[in-house]
Order: C-alpha cells, then sequence, then structure tokens
C-alpha cells in the first residue's frame, strides 16, 4: 500500500520540494502550513509519518511552536514517527525532542539522500512494528481466551513457546494419568506442576511438592513413603510420608531421577496398585494421588546405565511436558522481571536491555534472585543495569557510545547485515543515533 507523509513546514518551497522528492520514491505526500492544519490532516486521514518544521512564524527561532506541536502529536498519534527539520537555532531543542521520542532530525537544508534513507528506514521499521503489534494482539488474545477456559494459576509468561506448553498442561490436566516435566534446573517445572493440579479433577485436595534432589538417597524413601519410629537412626517417633500427606489431591516429585532403584520399585507399585507401607511397617496403606514427577536429567541414559529403572520411566512418562530454559524463551523474561519487581519500582531502559541480553543459566530462579537484589539496592524507583549485578552485564548493555570506543567499519556492517539494511535498527544496536551512523556510513562509504 502506498505510504503518506505529512509535511508541516509554513515554507511552501518546503513543502513542494519534498512533494516531488516523495512522489520520486512512490509516496504520497500532504502538506500543512501550520501547526493546526497538520493536526487536522492528522485527524482525516491514516499518515504513516510525518516531518514537522520547528518554526512557524517568521519572528521566532526558540522552537517552541515545534516542541507544542509534537507534544501534541506525540499525546494524539503515539505510534507516528516524526522527523524533525530543523535550523540550527534549534537544533538542541531537536535533540532533547530525539531523546523524547522523535524518530530523527535533520538541519536546513537537507541532503536529499540522507533524507530519503532516514524515511525509508523509518517507513520499513514502522511496518515490522505494526507486524510485531499484531503479533502481540494475537498472543494477549489466545492468552485470554486460554485464561477463560483453564484455571491459570497466576502464571506469568508471554512467549509462544512457554505458552505452548502451558496449554498442554491445561490439556491433560484432566486425565487421570502421570505427567512428566522435563527442563533444566529453575526453568519452573514447579509451576506447570501447578498448573496441572489447578485443572485436574483433585484441584480441591492437597499440592504436595517433594524435591528429591535435595535429599539424601537413604531419606527420599521415608519422605515418599513416611517412617515408623526407630526405622532409621533419629527416627524417634513415626512420621507421615508425602503420599499420605497427598491423598486426594497431587504430589509433585521434583528430580525424579534422584531416587534410589529400591525407591524406584516402591514408586512403581504405588503408581499401580496406589499401595505402600511406611518404612519400618508391614501394614499395607492405600493412597489416591495424582502424581506429576519432573527432572533435568536424561532418563534415557540413566536407563541405559543401569541408574533408572525402565518400567517406571515409561509408567511415569504417560504425557511428557518438555519446558524449555528461560534463554529459549525470550519474550517471558521481561513480564517475570517487572512481576518480580512490583508495581512501586521500574527498570530503566538500560536495565531491560541487560536483563534480555543476559544468557539466564540459572533460568527463572536467577532472574527472580537477580531481580530481588536489585529491589534492595536500587536506592529510588528506577533499577538501573548496577543494581542486578548480573555477570557480564556491562559489556552486554553498555553502547560502544558509552564506552568511548568508535565503532569500526567492520561492526557497523554487521549490525547493517543484522537489521538487514534498515539503518536506525542497526544504529540502536551500536548505541548510536541514525544521524550518527550515517555520518559514519558516509565516512566509510557505505550506503
Amino acid at each position: 500500500m502506498r505510504k503518506t507523509i505529512l509535511v508541516i513546514d509554513d515554507n511552501e518551497a518546503v513543502c513542494t520540494a519534498l512533494e516531488l522528492l516523495f512522489a520520486l520514491q512512490g509516496w504520497a505526500c500532504v502538506a500543512a502550513p501550520d501547526p493546526e492544519a497538520g493536526l487536522a490532516a492528522l485527524a482525516r486521514k491514516p499518515v504513516d509519518l510525518v516531518i514537522q518544521d520547528m518554526n512557524f512564524r517568521d519572528d521566532t527561532t526558540s522552537g517552541e511552536e515545534g516542541v507544542a506541536l509534537f507534544g501534541a502529536i506525540r499525546e494524539r498519534f503515539p505510534d507516528i514517527p516524526v522527523v524533525l527539520l530543523t535550523a540550527w537555532t534549534s537544533l538542541e531543542t531537536a535533540v532533547e525532542l530525539v531523546r523524547a521520542g522523535a524518530a530523527d532530525y535533520l538541519g536546513k537544508p537537507w541532503e536529499d539522500a540522507k533524507l530519503v534513507t532516514t524515511v525509508r528506514n523509518l517507513l520499513e521499521l514502522g511496518d515490522a512494528n505494526r507486524k510485531l503489534r499484531v503479533l502481540h494482539d494475537k498472543q494477549h488474545a489466545a492468552q485470554a481466551a486460554l485464561a477463560q477456559e483453564f484455571n491459570l494459576a497466576g502464571m506469568v509468561f508471554a512467549d509462544p513457546a512457554t505458552e505452548q506448553v502451558v496449554r498442554l498442561a491445561c490439556q491433560v490436566a484432566r486425565a487421570d494419568v502421570p505427567v512428566l516435566i522435563t527442563g533444566p534446573n529453575g526453568a519452573g517445572k514447579e509451576r506447570i506442576a501447578e498448573l496441572v493440579h489447578a485443572n485436574s479433577r483433585v484441584a480441591d485436595g492437597p499440592f504436595v511438592s517433594v524435591n528429591c534432589g535435595a535429599l539424601p538417597r537413604d531419606l527420599i524413601e521415608a519422605e515418599l513413603f513416611g517412617a515408623e519410629a526407630g526405622a532409621y537412626t533419629g527416627a524417634a517417633k513415626a512420621r507421615e510420608g508425602r503420599f499420605e500427606a497427598a491423598d486426594g489431591g497431587t504430589l509433585f516429585l521434583d528430580e525424579i531421577g534422584n531416587l534410589s532403584l529400591e525407591g524406584q520399585m516402591k514408586l512403581l507399585r504405588v503408581l499401580e496398585t496406589g499401595q505402600f507401607e511406611r518404612l519400618g511397617s508391614n501394614r499395607t496403606r492405600k493412597t489416591n494421588v495424582r502424581v506429576v514427577s519432573a527432572t533435568n536429567a536424561d532418563l534415557p541414559a540413566m536407563i541405559a546405565a543401569g541408574e533408572f529403572r525402565e518400567d517406571i520411566f515409561y509408567r511415569l512418562n504417560v504425557i511428557e511436558l518438555a519446558l524449555p530454559p528461560l534463554a529459549a524463551r525470550g519474550e517471558d523474561i521481561l513480564p517475570l522481571a517487572r512481576h518480580f519487581l512490583g508495581a512501586d519500582k521500574r527498570f530503566s531502559p538500560a536495565a531491560e536491555e541487560a536483563l534480555r541480553t543476559h544468557d539466564w543459566p540459572g533460568n527463572v530462579r536467577e532472574l527472580r534472585n537477580a531481580v530481588t537484589r536489585a529491589k534492595l539496592l536500587c536506592s529510588g524507583a528506577v533499577v538501573d543495569v548496577a543494581d542486578l549485578g548480573l555477570p557480564g552485564a556491562s559489556a552486554a548493555t553498555v553502547t560502544l557510545r558509552s564506552a568511548r570506543r568508535e565503532p569500526s567499519r567492520e561492526e557497523i556492517e554487521r549490525a547493517l547485515l543484522s537489521a538487514e539494511g534498515v539503518v536506525s535498527a542497526a544504529a540502536q544496536q551500536l548505541g548510536l543515533s541514525r544521524q550518527a551512523l550515517y555520518r559514519r556510513m558516509e565516512r566509510y562509504g557505505l550506503h
């Protein structure tokens, strides 16, 4: 569809020149002589980009009119990119407006090639942003529909990969079959288990969790099945096991690969018959428990090594839910971080960039700990990069500009290639303004 550019300038010659220049590019151009006419034009028909002057009267060079016009456009049409045309007298004001959200600024007289490149890049970026908004809207709609159909139990997510796991977990929850959740440590496997419980037929019953990896192997069986007094050293009195505590509800067995072979055999019997005995007792007890287990181990490899029983693996693995690491669910990072931070504080743009670019080897657990640390160390309402204490965060988030290092020709070429030629996106990668990147492209002969 043909793009439309609105030029707001009191100089008729400027409007005519831009109309001719943009017509050669196949773009439609609408001219307005003053801010009131420009705002009226924006209200009448869709516009893809605005180019506005900073002064509209012969007796002023302060740029105040341009500031007011920009503010009105941003308030009423926040998604439309605005390029400022400015003489040197209002250059500082234009720079401040760029910091406030203007797309770019160009001095008068402008260079046609540079102006066309700026406009083309902004139009392409606008198309990409619109597609992204459409995708996000679809994702939000899908999540809303999911929340209407199932109990999401306060689950925070935005990434399609997580949504797929959440949807499957909710769908299989009503089937009375064992579920095995696989994924790395700290990825949120217990939250998925809670989802299964919340949407199961035993949702009104207890949800009992036991981390088999956090207990010595010789105590795991007592933890699961209970023990009579004197059954082992230190057992001064009889104790109830987790299977008894979870009766009528869900038992979540985390790190199931740490269960001993003898414990696995007893677990298999409970899964098949609902019967078990406490350690040190011959009395058979019965329980009705929905078992959800999880592991970060390679259970098939453990089976091959004789460390895990194949029969119990297939008994536990009727339904497998594979939860990816946080690094593979990039769209979850900021929503989770904001959830952990709370409403009374916010992240700076640099902190958000550090969160997005960190590898998160410790997954959601590491993210939660980093945000908790930041909340304690942050002196105000804004959390910055230093507050997060992420290893390598300075290298990941400090731009080339702030590090006072000039980007090389090769770095600029890589950034342009990565951004598929979209200069604004490449400039963001390099930590430069578009104008600064244009100057360096000219210097290196990059077009």
